[in-house]
């Protein structure tokens, strides 16, 4: 049986591959394992500078969970509970990830895999993509840990409408509400993917580190109300003493692409 969770490699880019087409990969317990350990393996190498998540084939990102795994893995509460654990540690890996990640989305993006886009730093969509959370159909709850990405993107308001509803929206809507980056043809995902990596990639690798753990402290700073650091708002000059910064600065006045080493 092939791995539920794939990473491949094309340089500085990473992929990070939902592999179960054959379930248009929805989310069981080994997935949601994997997906955690990819993400954490690739926030140790200093060698990515930009990761994708995507789903395999071309149907979906996934569907959300597999339903037929809760006999036995999610049948009550303690069980749950402790899935629930590995849920969060896989979102927290992407969340927490220091590197760029973007979920590319074709097809359904549904439950469990909404919640896995929500936690990435950029979403593209295919412009057919399919989006909603209707887990009340199930009796079913978001918990805490889940619930926070959503709202995080969309607010409390739209988070609850796309809940208490659960209807199954497209992209459009899905931008409109704030949950996407960008949405393209179906037929140009793959290239405006190719072309977003590559700008990524070729930009200073340590910096775009910076701005994203920066980001995510000032989202959480404002939310506690907590002010900055004195090492923290030093930490926003530390990269003038970077050799990216010498090489970029010396790539401007000479009037050509900078080749940046991450150091």
């Amino acid at each position: 049986m092939s791995e539920v969770v794939l990473t491949e490699r094309d340089g500085p880019l990473a992929t990070v591959i939902l592999n179960k087409p054959e379930k248009l990969n929805a989310l069981d317990k080994a997935m949601w394992r994997g997906v955690g350990e990819a993400f954490t393996a690739l926030d140790a190498d200093d060698t990515v500078r930009c990761v994708v998540l995507r789903g395999a084939g071309e149907k979906a990102l996934g569907p959300g969970a597999d339903i037929k795994e809760f006999e036995n893995e999610r049948a009550n509460a303690t069980q749950a509970a402790d899935y629930g654990v590995l849920m969060h540690q896989a979102m927290s890996a992407i969340a927490d990830c220091r590197h760029p990640v973007i979920a590319r989305i074709q097809g359904l993006c549904i439950g469990g895999a909404l919640e896995l886009a929500c936690v990435c730093d950029l979403r593209l969509s295919g412009e057919s993509a399919r989006f909603g959370i209707p887990v009340n159909k199930l009796g079913l709850v978001m918990s805490h840990n889940e619930l926070a990405g959503l709202i995080s993107l969309v607010g409390r308001s739209t988070a609850l409408e796309i809940l208490f509803e659960a209807r199954i929206f497209g992209a459009a809507e899905a931008m409109a509400k704030g949950l996407l980056t960008r949405v393209v043809p179906d037929d140009r995902l793959d290239a405006e993917l190719s072309e977003m990596t590559a700008r990524i990639c070729a930009g200073a690798p340590l910096v775009n580190r910076w701005h994203k753990a920066f980001a995510k402290r000032i989202t959480l700073g404002l939310a506690e109300g907590r002010p900055l650091e004195d090492a923290e708002v030093a930490e926003g000059f530390a990269c003038f003493d970077t050799e990216d910064f010498r090489e970029g600065y010396s790539a401007f006045l000479e009037k050509r692409p900078p080749a940046f080493k991450g150091r």
